[in-house]
C-alpha cells in the first residue's frame, strides 16, 4: 500500500474516531493494554531481532537501552495506557462561554487535532504511548519509526490493530509506515493535505531535520542537555544520590543529567565523594580546571562537552561562584528541557526557578521525573521544548485544538 493510500485511510479514520464516546474509547484502550501483556512473548521475540541487528550495527549502549523491550517494560506500556483511561477525556469540553451584545452565544470547545504524525527512532514503547493518547483524544495517528525498531513496531501495531478489530472501532486509528527509507520520511513531512501535525521524537539530528524540512506544522520535542546545579548550601548526600540517579538510572533518555554545575564553595567537600559514586557506575568525567583537580581520573572539559547530550556514561562538570553564574552557564548550553538545583537556600531556589529557561525546572529532585507517566499524564507523546501550543511532557491536552461554536436566533451582520 502506498503512503498516500495509508494517509487517506488515516484521514478517513480521524472523522470516525473523533465521534467515539469516551466509554467506547476507554474500553478499546483497556483491551489494547491487556493484549500487549498477553502477547508480550511475541513482542519480545520481535524485539530480540531488532536488538540483535542493533548490536551487529554497533548501536550505542544508550540506543540499545531505548530499543530493548522485556516483560516489565511491556507491563509499563500497558500501565501507561490504563492510566490514560483513568484521566478525564478533554474532547468536547467547553472551556469558555460568553454572550455578545447582539445576542450571539459563543463557546470555545476542545476538539481533536486530527491526524497526528509521529516520526521517532529506536523507542518501540513510544508506539503504544502515542496510540493511547491519540485515541483517547479522538485523533488518528501515523507512525514512522526507525529501521532499528521495525520488527518491534510491527509486532506492537499488529497487537493494537487486532484489539481494535475485536472492539469494533476504526482499525485505521493507527497506521505504521513500514517503509523505513528517507524518501518516505520526506514524503510524510510534506503531506499537508492528510497530516495535521508532526511530532518528531529522537536525537537532535532527527528533530532538526523535521523542523527544517517539514511543511506540515511541527511540535518540536527537543534533545536533553540537562543540568544539575549544586548550590553552596546543599545536602551533600542528597546531591550525590540525585546526581547518580539522574545520570545512571537510564542513560539513553532525554531527561538524564548530562552536565553538572557546582558552586566552588562546596566543590572540595562534594566532588571527591561524587567521583567515587559515579565511578561505581563507570561514568567518565570531563571537568573544568578546578573540578578536575578534585575529581580523580577526570579529563579536561571543552566547550563542546558542555553542549553535548551524551546519552552515555559520560558527564561534564563546571564550577561557578554564584547561582547567577550557574543560571547564565545553564541557559547558554541547555536545550530547554529539564534543569535542577540542589540547595537549602529558598532565595537561591527561587532565583533558579525564575531565571532558568527550560520546560521543567526542579528544586532538590532528579531530572528523571520529566515524563508524562511521572507527571500523572499517563503516557506521553513527547516532551516539548518549544513555547507555542505545548511545553514539557505532552499529555492529552497537548493533543487537542479547539473550535468556536456560535448560537444565534436570526442575527445578521449590518
Amino acid at each position: 500500500m502506498t503512503l498516500i493510500e495509508l494517509a487517506t485511510k488515516a484521514k478517513d479514520a480521524k472523522y470516525k474516531v473523533a465521534l467515539l464516546p469516551t466509554d467506547i474509547k476507554n474500553k478499546a484502550i483497556l483491551a489494547v493494554a491487556d493484549a500487549l501483556v498477553s502477547n508480550s512473548s511475541t513482542i519480545i521475540s520481535a524485539n530480540s531481532i531488532d536488538m540483535e541487528n542493533g548490536t551487529k550495527k554497533g548501536l550505542s549502549q544508550g540506543l540499545l537501552d531505548r530499543l530493548k523491550l522485556d516483560e516489565d517494560r511491556i507491563k509499563g506500556m500497558a500501565e501507561g495506557l490504563r492510566q490514560v483511561v483513568e484521566l478525564d477525556d478533554p474532547i468536547g469540553k467547553i472551556t469558555e462561554n460568553w454572550e455578545r451584545p447582539n445576542g450571539l452565544k459563543i463557546s470555545k470547545r476542545l476538539v481533536p487535532i486530527g491526524v497526528v504524525g509521529v516520526i521517532y527512532e529506536a523507542r518501540p514503547n513510544v508506539t503504544a504511548d502515542v496510540f493511547g493518547l491519540c485515541f483517547k483524544t479522538g485523533n488518528s495517528v501515523i507512525l514512522k519509526g526507525g529501521s532499528d525498531a521495525l520488527e518491534s513496531n510491527k509486532a506492537i501495531v499488529k497487537v493494537i490493530k487486532d484489539a481494535l478489530i475485536k472492539e469494533n472501532v476504526p482499525v485505521d486509528a493507527i497506521t505504521l509506515i513500514e517503509d523505513t527509507t528517507r524518501e518516505s520520511t520526506n514524503q510524510l513531512m510534506r503531506m499537508n493535505d492528510y497530516v495535521d501535525v508532526l511530532i518528531p521524537r529522537g536525537g537532535a539530528g532527527l528533530i532538526k531535520s523535521v523542523v527544517e524540512n517539514a511543511s506540515v506544522p511541527v511540535i518540536e520535542t527537543g534533545s536533553g542537555n540537562c543540568h544539575i546545579y549544586v548550590d553552596h548550601v546543599a545536602d551533600i548526600d542528597m546531591a550525590i544520590n540525585i546526581i547518580v540517579n539522574a545520570k545512571t538510572q537510564r542513560i539513553g533518555v532525554c531527561n538524564a543529567c548530562e552536565s553538572l554545575v557546582i558552586h566552588e564553595d562546596i566543590a572540595s567537600e562534594l566532588l571527591p565523594k561524587l567521583t567515587l559514586a559515579l565511578k561505581e557506575h563507570g561514568v567518565q568525567i570531563f571537568a573544568d580546571e578546578k573540578a578536575k583537580s578534585l575529581m580523580e581520573g577526570a579529563a579536561p572539559a571543552t566547550e563542546q562537552d558542555f553542549a553535548t547530550e551524551y546519552l552515555d556514561y559520560i558527564i561534564s562538570v563546571k564550577t561557578v561562584s554564584s547561582v547567577e553564574e550557574a543560571i547564565e552557564h545553564i541557559n547558554k548550553y541547555n536545550t530547554g528541557h529539564s534543569e535542577s538545583i540542589i540547595t537549602k537556600d529558598d532565595v537561591n531556589a527561587n532565583k533558579f526557578l525564575d531565571g532558568i529557561d527550560a520546560a521543567c525546572v526542579y528544586v532538590n529532585a532528579s531530572t528523571r521525573f520529566t515524563d508524562g507517566f511521572e507527571f500523572g499524564f499517563g503516557a506521553e507523546i513527547g516532551i516539548s521544548t518549544q513555547k507555542l501550543h505545548a511545553r514539557g511532557p505532552m499529555g492529552l491536552l497537548a493533543l487537542t485544538s479547539y473550535k468556536y461554536t456560535i448560537h444565534g436566533n436570526g442575527q445578521v451582520r449590518k
